[in-house]
């Protein structure tokens, strides 16, 4: 498929068209207008050298002793002769030429005037009625060479000038398409999950309503999928409650009975709800990750976070054991902690429920940001795990949990900037889980 000119090429490549037409059209022009203007000079000059040369050579032919004598003007000094002349009587008799002059250019006087040969522009003038006939000549293509001339001045420019003129065209074309530029810039830093408005302040005019246009259709889609937030976070919200209620009267009913299948139902039940309860609480997680604000103007020390986080699911789990590993300095960020810790929980829960639980979960983090959780798992293949961040995705059917966990991590990781790396293999080892993401960091004062 062919690739699209952009409208810098475009407007470069018809404005340098236009150029040359423009330049080529006025250099024929002023051609055509400077050959006439030549051609009426050098008549002029014809006019004038046959008038001036006149008087002088009947004031030569008048003097002299014997009439009839051919002289030819000697030569003082080598040189060019555009214009010849010879000095006839009234039957033709040649009395005086100029030393160039080849009388076979020159045809039969016809009286006054200009006339022209094949090869010359000829005057005819005479004096003393008619007796003394002077002709000058020029040749033709003397006045063909110095129109040449004029037009090798007039279209030579066009070799450079005109690459010259096509450079500051796109110079200024790639000068006056800057804001373009940085629009396009903008609009290609820019997140998935970014639908804030685009600003137009330094656009060009004509560009204004489009992106005027693009903004509506971002406030739009903002204003739905807003709704689609708020109305998931909502309805999990209002589960909760009857949820609860649901999952007491399970318990009261697996209480109250000695019936062993009534009982093993009651437990189905129970746990069937809280799995509904799980995915509730994942689904408000998700939607704090795509819709609140991830990043505060102040900032907190990420350790504590790790510390009560990992206490917290330590304890819940009752028989996992989590490593902790942290520096001794602070590590200051503008996450916002529910954020954060809404991160961490969901990787440690998923280690937790996918690791084998002989080895320990091991977080770990670096001064510039950098958490890994990892834990003992057998392999997942690499095209399970392009497929791990999707919504409702889990690595095997047999295992537990709701398929939102690294769903909600990846969404964090993306509104703030960062990306999610996980590999399985761990790093350094044959087999186990490892999933990796940088947390922006602030450095304190």
């Amino acid at each position: 498929m062919r690739k699209p000119r952009g409208i810098g090429v475009r407007l470069s490549l018809m404005l340098g068209i236009l150029l040359l037409i423009l330049w080529v059209s006025a250099a024929s022009i002023t051609a055509i207008m400077l050959r006439g203007e030549i051609n009426e000079v050098f008549d002029s000059s014809l006019r004038e050298t046959a008038q001036r040369l006149l008087p002088l050579a009947v004031v030569d032919i008048v003097g002299r002793e014997e009439y009839g004598i051919n002289q030819r003007l000697a030569v003082i000094r080598e040189h060019d002769e555009a214009f010849t002349y010879l000095v006839r009587d009234a039957e033709g008799n040649i009395l005086l030429q100029s030393h160039a002059a080849d009388p076979a250019n020159f045809p039969p006087y016809d009286g006054p005037g200009f006339r022209q040969t094949d090869t010359h522009r000829l005057y005819n003038d005479d004096a003393l009625k008619g007796s003394v006939r002077i002709t000058v000549a020029e040749p033709l293509n003397h006045r063909a060479e110095v129109a040449r001339e004029i037009q090798m001045g007039l279209g030579l420019p066009i070799l450079f000038v005109i690459p010259l003129a096509l450079a500051a065209i796109i110079l200024a074309v790639r000068t006056s398409l800057v804001p373009l530029r940085r629009f396009r810039e903008r609009l290609e830093a820019r997140s998935a999950s970014d639908l804030s408005h685009i600003p137009a302040e330094d656009l060009p005019a004509e560009i204004v309503p489009m992106v005027n246009t693009l903004n509506g259709l971002l406030g739009r889609l903002e204003d739905a999928f807003a709704a689609e937030r708020t109305f998931a976070a909502n309805a999990a919200h209002e589960l909760r409650t009857p949820l609860a209620g649901a999952i007491a009267q399970a318990q009261r009913l697996r209480s109250e009975t000695d019936d062993p299948k009534l009982k093993q139902r009651a437990d189905d039940i129970e746990a069937t709800l809280k799995r509904l309860t799980l995915t509730a609480e994942r689904l408000m997680q998700m939607a704090r990750a795509e819709g609140g604000r991830l990043r505060l103007d102040r900032s907190f020390d990420i350790r504590d976070v790790i510390r009560i986080v990992a206490g917290d699911v330590e304890r819940a789990s009752k028989q996992a054991r989590i490593s902790m590993s942290v520096p001794q300095e602070q590590v200051m960020s503008d996450l916002d902690p529910d954020a954060f810790g809404i991160l961490l929980r969901n990787l440690l829960d998923n280690a937790i429920r996918h690791g084998t639980g002989k080895s320990p979960v091991e977080v770990s983090l670096d001064a510039d940001g950098l958490l890994t959780v990892a834990n003992d798992a057998p392999v997942v293949p690499p095209e399970t795990l392009q497929r791990l961040t999707r919504r409702f995705e889990r690595a095997s059917e047999k295992t537990a949990g709701t398929g939102l966990g690294l769903a909600i991590v990846a969404a964090i990781a993306e509104r703030i900037g960062s990306t999610l790396d996980i590999r399985s293999p761990r790093n350094g080892s044959a087999s186990g889980f490892e999933v990796s993401v940088r947390i922006p960091v602030v450095q304190s004062d």
